[in-house]
């Protein structure tokens, strides 16, 4: 199997016929030999009757179907699992992700990228999403260190040996492509069209990009600090305790001259200041010492291995 699309599903019964219309034509003229995987996440209305009668008449359609409503990021995985293809697309169902532009992306993997990512080039959302997705996007960028403009764009490809090493739990589908260039593969990012949502409503709110913001953190942690959480916490910790001792510095100065501190504010928060620094140490050392007891070694990335030939 040389193409897998994989395509979660939640409650977009009415799109579904159409979606796998224009998928099956775009795949069969990319590769003869391929599939399409749909996951169904918990659909509560007709998704999973359409999606049987689908599969019942092309044997290159999978239909998973999870016991319950798991997430996006859940969805993937399972669908990454079933997978057969050495490269794998992802798109979502709701037909905002144009499936015509996937020679786009895989295009650039035969070209030699490992991970790719669509940029929606004009968005079809309501501004107040569009504004969200600015400021989302900026602020994963910017402290992730990655060039992507679009981290949580939909439609996506990948090798396999990609979406094996990506860490699909929680809601970390947003920042595959930070994951990825992490990993040290090669992501490309290249413009997609968007289309406006024809049925259904959107299930991204500002909750959602809240809870992304929080996993950003997880992420930070996760990419630059996974193996030296030390310099995480410790960092934080030492500028912590160090205010703390500024404030007690002045403070003490201020009783050798006869001041009464006692009933100052100003001395509880110093001291509080100091304990939470050496917690924070102390924590990145217990975490150094988790890391370090689950790997005998670093973990070194080998992209390529290239023997020198005998001499004759």
């Amino acid at each position: 199997m040389r193409l897998s699309a994989v395509v979660p599903v939640l409650d977009e019964e009415p799109t579904l016929d159409e979606l796998y219309r224009r998928l099956r034509a775009v795949l069969a003229s990319l590769a003869p030999d391929h599939e399409i995987v749909f996951v169904n996440d918990g659909s509560r209305d007709g998704s999973l009757e359409r999606l049987r009668a689908i599969a019942s008449k092309d044997a290159a359609v999978v239909v998973l179907d999870l016991r319950r409503h798991s997430g996006k990021t859940a969805a993937l995985a399972a669908g990454f699992a079933e997978a057969k293809g050495r490269v794998l697309v992802t798109l979502d169902s709701d037909l905002q992700d144009v499936p015509e532009e996937i020679p786009k992306l895989v295009a650039q993997i035969e070209q030699g990228a490992d991970f790719v990512t669509g940029r929606k080039r004009s968005r079809r959302d309501p501004w107040t999403r569009r504004l969200a997705s600015r400021i989302f996007n900026g602020v994963v960028s910017l402290l992730a260190g990655t060039k992507v403009r679009d981290v949580n764009s939909g439609l996506k490809a990948m090798t396999r040996d990609v979406a094996a090493e990506l860490p699909l739990h929680g809601e970390m589908h947003r920042f595959l492509p930070v994951f990825a260039a992490a990993r040290g593969f090669r992501v490309v990012e290249v413009d997609v069209a968007h289309e406006p949502r024809r049925h259904g409503r959107s299930r991204y709110g500002w909750s959602r990009y809240l809870a992304g913001f929080l996993d950003t953190a997880t992420v930070l942690l996760l990419t630059r600090y996974g193996t030296r959480p030390l310099h995480f916490f410790g960092c934080f910790g030492l500028l912590v305790a160090l205010a703390g001792g500024g404030v007690l510095a002045y403070l003490g100065i201020g009783w050798l001259f006869g001041q009464w501190i006692g009933n100052r504010p100003l001395l509880v928060f110093g001291v509080l200041c100091v304990l939470l620094g050496i917690q924070c140490v102390f924590f990145g050392l217990l975490a150094e010492l988790v890391v370090v007891a689950g790997r005998r070694r670093d973990e070194a990335l080998v992209r390529e291995v290239i023997r020198g030939k005998r001499g004759t």
